[in-house]
């Protein structure tokens, strides 16, 4: 079963409020409806209630079960603008400026994740990567042991030989564009967190390259990998998360067991890896839309790690059926491991919650 099913079953038993600050979007109305019609939770559409109403006329699209929000005319409203003028960041705002702030339905829709009316948030639909990041970074909290915000993105493919479900998780697709080795370690790190919360098996993680396990290589950015899976082997090792990671290797090397064999590289990652590291922005997002575009793949994301609230930045090319997929994604985020696999044996060390 794919992973996107499996996750759809278990938010049955556990429902979550996904908001989204792009109400009015057509893409956004049939995810949300497809979201409230399985009873995965209860989709919130933040922008202007006619418009809303009737974009979701001329879709033939049903608004049951699905909440309708316009910030201006919220009840909420003047108790939202006093909690942005108490966050630290803004505590010198006057009401007007709050205001003009809270008017953005992405700030209003953070607001409403960081207080917890709402439990993930999936954003970017109609706007820029900057626009749909900013009130994230600015007011939902980093993990304790987490120094950098990235983000993944996620596929729910078919394997050609067995015909079983796989997936693949491939990071930092949106956020750093040349992270050190410092950040890839919390990139390694916070991508295997979500993985394993995701599907309950052990993360597999490569840190990739143009070379695999070279020697005599001086390039810095081969050095920058190496560097990094130490780091994210302590880290992971200090923070008791149960992961099997290996670095640098060739992206053949790291899917392909008969390539790995080939070329000599053995361990519990070659050729079975399934998270997939890259040493840059340019590397991680045209991978990352190449294989969307050639294998028509089931795609999720961009999904930020790193904050303390589930949160989801898409692509403005994102369909509504990879809308309601991240959705999904986040919102069985929101859901406590224990809770989505309860009837699992957790053979994993529990310690991995200090970062889902």
């Amino acid at each position: 079963m794919p992973l996107i099913a499996k996750l759809a079953e278990r938010l049955k038993r556990h429902p979550k409020r996904v908001v989204f600050p792009e109400g009015t979007d057509p893409r956004i109305l049939q995810a949300a409806r497809k979201f409230a019609t399985r009873g995965l939770g209860i989709p919130i559409l933040l922008g202007d209630r006619a418009k809303i109403k009737s974009n979701a006329e001329q879709l033939n699209i049903s608004l049951e079960h699905i909440r309708i929000i316009e910030p201006r005319r919220s009840s909420e409203w003047d108790g939202f603008v006093t909690k942005f003028q108490g966050l630290r960041r803004f505590k010198n705002m006057n009401d007007k400026e709050a205001a003009d702030y809270l008017s953005n339905t992405n700030y209003f829709a953070t607001l409403m994740l960081a207080s917890g009316q709402a439990d993930a948030i999936v954003s970017g639909a109609t706007s820029n990567a900057s626009s749909a990041l900013r009130p994230l970074l600015q007011i939902i909290p980093r993990h304790a042991n987490v120094s950098n915000i990235s983000s993944l993105n996620i596929f729910d493919l078919e394997d050609p030989e067995t015909g079983k479900d796989r997936e693949l998780f491939l990071a930092d697709c949106a956020v750093i564009p040349d992270p050190t080795s410092e950040q890839l370690c919390d990139i390694a790190i916070t991508t295997a967190a979500l993985s394993y919360h995701l599907t309950n098996s052990k993360p597999r993680v490569a840190l990739l390259s143009y070379s695999s396990k070279s020697q005599s290589s001086k390039n810095p950015t081969v050095a920058k990998m190496k560097a990094a899976t130490e780091l994210a082997r302590q880290k992971a090792k200090e923070l008791g998360i149960p992961m099997e990671i290996d670095g640098e290797l060739q992206v053949d090397a790291a899917l392909d067991p008969i390539v790995a064999a080939s070329k000599n590289i053995e361990g519990t990652v070659a050729g079975r890896a399934n998270v997939l590291i890259f040493p840059d922005l340019h590397a991680a997002n045209i991978a990352s839309k190449l294989v969307h575009i050639l294998t028509h793949a089931r795609s999720y994301g961009p999904i930020l790690t790193g904050l303390t609230k589930p949160a989801a930045e898409i692509s403005r090319g994102a369909t509504a059926s990879d809308i309601f997929g991240t959705a999904v994604m986040v919102a069985s985020q929101a859901i406590d491991h224990r809770l989505l696999y309860p009837t699992d044996s957790d053979e994993l060390n529990e310690d991995v919650t200090k970062i889902d």
